[in-house]
């Protein structure tokens, strides 16, 4: 294969803007929305026809260094005999199929079959299963769905989860050790059901799925409450996979080959990247390692032994591997080789990161490699905007992708960001009040999040994202506290020494932060002390105390403005908690659910006024 190019083949950056009189603006591309498949089903048939000795799915083989790769002809077959055996065991619209583990080649082949015979599929995040205290979540989310069936990869793993939440009628499906019968419903083996064969019955299925037709039910984080069954259809999904190809064309031009650890339960991983790979002939190889500390060597050991063309991450897991690609120059090396554009998303990546990615394949490829983002939600499947276009730094979430409107309406100091177009859900899983709620009078999805214009002058050179509309706060002099723009800011103040802050100070005088130290980062600093130290006495540790004060110090002297100066920062030992809704599988932490869950912590924090705060 050979090196690509510098920038890749991109879409022309343009965008049509109109102006409304209430100060509203509302901007959609330029590109009329091409025409896009029925369903997600009708592209795995066409790969099998073109390139069905193409590998499309591969996960590492059980206790060997090799993988497991099905082609897209033996995806094709195992899916079609997968659809068979859900038909059989009566699933459908009102019946859907639950999927409580993570990424696997299994659980790509068993949605694929749910979804192109119109059974709905609902990936539910295993935290929801494996890390938390109880199963409230993970039994409200059943109970909501009333699956006809639940699979978990490894059944000796969820067996007891799902002992406690299932329904006692629904299917238990495994593949690498069994879940035992609930004695109302039958237990089977993917793998073995795998070779089984089709049947009429599927290609009937097959014809009577359409644009419609319920594909997933996406379970939102549940900040508050239990969490949401965000609908996602078939034409979701397609017209979603179908702008992003016309604003990337390079797309088309080689078969992207990825390396991926972002769960299918979230809309990021499940629909933007395994349906790209889908919708354009390329290879998914499953990273069963996490940007989290002690679970990094799986990803290198991947990333060492596959070439990705296209790599896509969270700034959290450019933070560790960029570390890695500095001291390892062969796995930076073979990370470079063939890629054409690194993406990130949830949040802006520091620039730090920035230039030091840039500098990495300036080293090992010669040439800058594009860097891009998108912007969108799981009710937008996810694609609403995306960098088609070379940007200088992050920040930028591009402009609106084909099809798809934003409106850009007056919030308070902001402009609210609001989306409409055949990718944005039809609303709720049974819950109607809900979906009123989400939209407004013109029909626009209220994302909740905000932006501004690059340049008003230019709006060409994309939306900026400015935070979400309620994570705002004002201090007590009346200035608001723009909490999109300060928390990446701060963050790379920090250099490593925080993964992640939470801004609080409302009707206060001063800004403070709650921070979570990285682990590694704390270790290194204390390195001298005795093996099983706790993480909280090396916090305490003047070394980080006084790291922690330089990372402040350099913040302020940058920004000393009163709604961008940082008083005060407090450790916090406990991490963010997914059962009080403070993160995501997928890392993101939730402003407010922290704030209201460690309220004292903020009352400590605020009362000291300035400096290193250890907490009591």
């Amino acid at each position: 294969m050979t090196p690509p190019n510098e920038t890749p083949t991109l879409a022309p950056a343009a965008v049509d803007v109109e102006r409304r009189s209430d100060g509203s603006l509302v901007l959609r591309s330029p590109q009329e929305l091409g025409p896009y498949a029925a369903q997600l089903g009708i592209h795995l048939r066409a790969w099998a026809d073109r390139a069905g000795s193409r590998t499309f799915l591969a996960e590492r083989a059980a206790g060997a260094r090799g993988w497991r790769e099905v082609t897209y002809a033996s995806a094709r077959r195992g899916v079609d005999a997968l659809s068979a055996r859900l038909l059989e065991l009566g699933l459908g619209p009102a019946r859907p199929l639950a999927i409580l583990s993570d990424n696997s080649v299994d659980h790509g082949l068993l949605a694929l079959a749910a979804m192109q015979v119109g059974v709905p599929v609902a990936p539910i995040s295993p935290a929801y299963s494996l890390l938390t205290a109880d199963r409230t979540r993970l039994r409200g989310m059943l109970e909501l769905l009333e699956p006809g069936a639940v699979f978990a990869e490894n059944g000796e793993l969820f067996a007891t989860a799902i002992a406690d939440a299932a329904p006692a009628d629904a299917a238990r499906l495994w593949s690498t050790s069994p879940l035992p019968s609930s004695g109302a419903a039958p237990s089977f083996c993917v793998r073995e059901l795998l070779e089984s064969e089709s049947g009429p019955a599927v290609e009937t299925a097959f014809a009577a799925v359409g644009p419609d037709s319920v594909a997933k039910i996406l379970f939102t984080s549940g900040s508050t409450g239990l969490p949401k069954g965000v609908i996602n259809t078939q034409a979701m999904l397609c017209s979603s996979v179908q702008a992003q190809a016309q604003v990337w064309p390079f797309l088309a031009e080689r078969p992207p080959v990825i390396v991926d650890w972002l769960p299918w339960s979230h809309t990021f991983g499940g629909n933007h990247n395994f349906d790209m790979v889908l919708r354009n002939g390329g290879s998914l190889y499953v990273d069963a390692g996490k940007p989290a500390p002690g679970r990094l060597q799986p990803t290198l050991d991947n990333l060492a032994d596959v070439a990705p063309t296209h790599y896509f991450n969270v700034p959290r897991g450019y933070a560790m591997l960029i570390g890695e690609f500095e001291r390892d120059e062969a796995l930076a090396a073979n990370f470079f080789s063939r890629l054409e554009m690194v993406f990130y998303a949830a949040a802006a990546l520091p620039q730090d990161l920035w230039e030091r990615m840039e500098a990495l394949a300036l080293k090992h490829a010669g040439h800058r490699v594009f860097m891009a983002s998108a912007w969108g939600s799981t009710e937008t499947s996810p694609l609403a905007t995306a960098v088609h276009f070379p940007i200088p730094r992050a920040g930028v979430i591009g402009l609106p992708v084909p099809g798809t409107e934003i409106a850009m309406v007056p919030s308070g100091s902001k402009l609210e960001l609001r989306v409409k177009g055949p990718n944005v859900t039809p609303g709720y899983w049974k819950r109607p009040d809900l979906t009123r709620e989400a939209f407004d009078e013109d029909g626009f999805y209220r994302i909740g999040d905000a932006g501004v214009l690059a340049d008003p002058e230019r709006p060409e050179l994309g939306i900026v994202f400015d935070g979400r509309v309620v994570e705002d706060f004002k201090l007590s002099s009346g200035t608001w506290v723009n909490v999109g723009i300060l928390r990446p800011t701060f963050l790379a103040s920090c250099e490593g020494l925080v993964s992640d802050a939470v801004l609080c100070g409302h009707d206060t005088d001063g800004i403070g932060a709650l921070v979570w130290p990285d682990p590694g980062v704390v270790e290194r600093l204390t390195a001298d002390l005795p093996a099983g130290t706790g993480l909280a006495e090396r916090c305490a540790d003047p070394r980080v105390r006084g790291a922690l004060g330089q990372a402040l110090a350099r913040h302020n002297e940058a920004h000393c403005g009163n709604a961008l100066r940082i008083e005060a920062a407090l450790f916090l030992e406990a991490p963010p908690s997914i059962d009080a809704g403070e993160i995501t599988d997928k890392g993101y932490v939730n402003q407010r659910a922290v704030l209201e869950g460690r309220a004292e912590k903020v009352a400590q924090l605020l009362a000291r006024g300035d400096g290193v705060v250890m907490a009591e």
